[in-house]
């Protein structure tokens, strides 16, 4: 039986391949193996950068089974909400660069595990939504939160209370996502994107990465003061002396994320 995540490695960069055909929902099975890659890689300082993809043509994640939800019993959707979240949100706070390449419909718990991933880029023909509210249900893995973040209150009302879907263009017009490209291009955009990581200083991306996401909760001066608190703590480390050195010896560094 063909697992429903697939990973591979590519350098330093780890590629994970949504594979539940034929269009990759979400189960508890894959929500946990989610959860526990993204834990594996975040132990491995060879990798910098995650690229999500998905192994159909059509789809890139439809979200939740709903037949999963068909029985209207309780238990059951606790479980299934704790498990999106703890997936979702461990992905959120991986400790690289996490990309997702959305080659077709990405809908529900399909683009909230999108909008999990740090950056997005969409072919021309996807489709994005969150259709949850249609069929008396709501976006219970980041959904309201994250795509609120990314396209302010008024996008995230259209697409979340009027069940509104958004095609490539009005995604990138919004700042859904990063870039559109052609049909069949977004694994090798996000590959690309992914491998000019590997020229910055892994130790510093995940601490920019941490910066930038405070800005969600935590008010400017604490911002403003971990700035400084982990520029500092990057003096402790082999990186940090490697990356001014190559720069001044006119060099590429070589990073050991240490």
């Amino acid at each position: 039986m063909q697992a429903p995540l697939d990973l591979r490695i590519d350098g330093h960069v780890a590629v994970l391949t949504m594979n539940n055909m034929p269009a990759n929902t979400w189960t508890a099975e894959s929500l946990r193996g989610l959860a526990a890659t993204v834990e594996k890689l975040n132990a491995d300082k060879s990798v910098y950068a995650l690229v999500l993809c998905s192994a159909s043509e059509k789809f890139f994640s439809a979200g939740a089974d709903l037949k999963i939800f068909a029985d209207g019993d309780k238990d059951v959707a606790g479980d299934m909400a704790h498990l999106f979240g703890r997936a979702f949100e461990t992905l959120s706070d991986f400790r690289g660069v996490s990309i997702a390449a959305i080659n077709g419909y990405a809908m529900g718990g399909g683009l909230e595990v999108a909008l999990a991933c740090d950056l997005r880029i969409a072919e021309e023909q996807a489709v994005m939504a969150l259709p949850e509210a249609k069929v008396g249900l709501l976006p219970c893995a980041g959904g309201t939160q994250n795509l609120t973040h990314l396209v302010g209150e008024g996008w995230a009302k259209r697409v979340i209370l009027c069940g509104e879907q958004l095609n490539a263009t009005k995604a990138l017009e919004i700042g859904l996502v990063e870039e559109v490209v052609a049909k069949g291009e977004s694994f090798d955009a996000a590959m690309k994107l992914a491998r000019q990581v590997g020229n910055q200083s892994p130790q510093a991306v995940a601490l920019c990465k941490k910066l930038v996401q405070s800005c969600r909760h935590a008010p400017l001066h604490t911002g403003l003061g971990k700035e400084r608190e982990y520029f500092v703590k990057l003096f402790d480390g082999h990186d940090q002396k490697e990356g001014v050195q190559a720069f001044l010896e006119k060099r590429q560094p070589k990073w050991q994320n240490q």
